[in-house]
């Protein structure tokens, strides 16, 4: 059975394959799994609430027998008890529905908590091939704005709607047993609710799902205009970029506009349904009083029972707004917690850290090959520089090592299995380095939960970071990243390089890890980056070919091939591709002031 489906199908090889979207009987299962271990107190929350509104029900009789006295010109004390009553039931309503209320965002909270941690857990384990091609606006918008609306509807709507039904359900029942009737008095308004509800679900569910993914591709683009900024001025593309997020931003404002006009003829047809059902009570109810079967009391009662459901059923109509599109972000949610996750199988320590790379072919797009017939061999704790001009498909052969990538032709092991992404086997670090806001030493236990202070100090002693680490305010215990210590470029590439050493895999692929640092700061950085990889097996992705020169082979890359493969001597000596990228390489360095 299908459980979920994708956003959209692309249109064309080059669009982004959106994460998938849970089926509507999915979410709902879904749901109900994430419900079953707190059945207690669901239904402890669920009785409490139906004894809140059976209590509350006692109003509006007690309000009739308040006017069937005066209609009676009974003397003053006998409107003594009824008052007393009445006050005695808004207290214990009030209780009881505060009490009902908890229980039930208790629920709500805690079931919203388990999902979120699930989501998470999912997310995280994704194959980062998977997420590049969803895009990350879209993995973007589902961590903010869709959770952001389950939120809000966990703990907004949900008491609310809870509440409501209820009291409709228990209202219809007090109005049968006044006289059935009534009843049938105040069903002439279902019909028209019923037909509105319906109508306002049909034309909701698929609006608020392309509002959705109108948003992540609005997010996506965004991102990539700003996160591209100065290419983009480098080109004098701002106007063209400024017109595609013109774009989608129109797009998801007219999506947003059309279900603004859908809640205001929504709320029309409720009105007429109002007006209806009032009117068939009170008529009810004088052909009733004339006819001697009920009392003006009771008429009373009657009528007020059915103006009391003006507030649950409208609100429980108009939280269907919520409902509908906390629905739509939920089953985004769904989708992603459904996605499946490749299992890593721990083989425990390797013993043999040989990279092979046999026939290997990639393409991004069929039809498009980066990468052709590429064949390698890294012996255990032989470092291999890959050097060649952008484009050459380095930064491709360095994550289908890692295991980012799944090869489209050929194959990758190491030690005779395949690469995974758990980082036990080989690790990956690139120029892009994230610091994590909290303490260091905890940015550091990323790589080594268990891993000691003293540990951590030898780990950026290898890298050579210790010295400015241990001069930070608090030391390791120095807040660091959004909102705290901001570190330089080249101390963010150290962090990364430590825990490199902490992880301590046999494999290790550098894709440019020290490009980032200024001249100032790059030998030093190519220093620790050296440490760093000692007594590892290592793929590094050279920006300086000072790096390259380093190595113990160098492997040059054209146009997704290998064109050279040799020592930085032999390289030379052969007067190829290496030995013009060096020539012109020293040239720039000896043109620089």
């Amino acid at each position: 059975m299908t459980t979920a489906q994708p956003d959209t199908t692309p249109s064309n090889p080059g669009a982004p394959e959106l994460l998938p979207t849970a089926t509507p009987a999915r979410t709902r299962a879904a749901v109900g799994e994430l419900l079953i271990p707190h059945r207690a107190l669901a239904w402890a929350g669920f009785g409490v609430m139906v004894l809140a509104t059976g209590v509350g029900l006692l109003t509006q009789p007690l309000l009739g027998r308040i006017v069937d006295l005066v209609t009676d010109h009974s003397p003053a004390g006998d409107l003594t008890l009824p008052v007393l009553l009445l006050v005695a039931v808004a207290v214990a309503q009030g209780i009881a529905a505060a009490l009902g209320r908890s229980l039930v965002s208790r629920l709500g909270e805690t079931v919203l908590a388990e999902l979120r941690e699930r989501f998470v857990e999912r997310a995280l384990g994704l194959p980062l091939d998977r997420v590049e091609k969803a895009g990350s606006g879209d993995l973007n918008a589902r961590v903010t704005r869709d959770v952001s609306r389950v939120t809000d509807a966990v703990r907004t709507a949900l008491p609310e709607l809870a509440g409501s039904a209820l009291s409709i359900v228990l209202t219809f029942g007090a109005l049968a047993l006044l006289d059935w009737r009534f009843l049938l008095a105040a069903l002439l308004a279902v019909p028209v609710q019923a037909h509105t509800a319906r109508w306002y679900v049909r034309n909701a569910t698929p609006l608020y799902a392309k509002e959705r993914i109108a948003t992540g591709a609005q997010q996506q683009q965004l991102l990539d205009t700003i996160s591209g900024a100065g290419t983009v001025r480098a080109y004098r593309m701002e106007a063209e970029h400024t017109e595609r997020v013109t774009a989608r931003s129109g797009a998801a404002v007219e999506l947003t506009m059309r279900g603004v006009q859908l809640v205001l003829r929504f709320y029309s047809r409720l009105h007429l349904a109002e007006y209806t059902g009032l009117a068939a009570v009170l008529v009810t109810g004088f052909l009733l009083v004339r006819g001697g079967s009920a009392s003006i009391g009771t008429a009373t009662a009657a009528a007020l029972y059915f103006h009391s459901l003006f507030g649950p059923v409208n609100t429980a109509l108009v939280l269907l707004d919520d409902a509908q599109s906390a629905t739509a972000a939920l089953a985004r949610l769904v989708g992603v917690v459904d996605e499946p996750v490749p299992h890593t199988v721990d083989r425990g320590p390797v013993s043999d850290a040989t990279v092979t790379v046999t026939g290997l072919g990639h393409s991004y797009v069929p039809g498009r090959p980066v990468l052709h017939d590429v064949d390698l061999v890294l012996r255990p704790k032989e470092k291999v520089a890959l050097v060649g001009a952008s484009g050459a498909g380095k930064t491709t052969l360095a994550k289908l090592v890692v295991g980012v990538h799944r090869p489209s032709v050929g194959t990758v092991h190491i030690g005779g299995a395949e690469p995974d992404e758990s980082g036990r086997t080989v690790a990956l670090v690139t120029q892009e380095v994230h610091v994590f806001a909290g303490p260091l030493a905890d940015d550091l236990r990323l790589a080594r939960p268990d891993a000691t202070d003293e540990e951590l100090c030898e780990a950026l002693d290898r890298v050579g970071a210790l010295d400015w680490a241990e001069a930070l305010p608090e030391g390791l215990a120095t807040i660091v990243g959004e909102g705290g210590h901001r570190l330089t470029a080249d101390r963010a590439q150290q962090l990364a390089l430590a825990r490199l050493v902490l992880a301590d895999p046999p494999v290790a692929v550098l894709d440019e890890a020290t490009a980032e640092a200024g001249s100032s700061g790059a030998q030093r950085l190519e220093q620790g980056a050296e440490r760093a990889l000692e007594g590892r097996t290592a793929l590094v992705v050279a920006h300086r070919l000072s790096q390259a020169a380093a190595a113990d082979r160098i492997i040059v890359m054209e146009d997704g091939r290998v064109a050279e493969s040799g020592t930085h001597d032999e390289l030379r000596a052969a007067d190829g591709p290496y030995a013009a990228l060096w020539q012109a390489w020293s040239e720039n360095r000896s043109t620089r002031p």
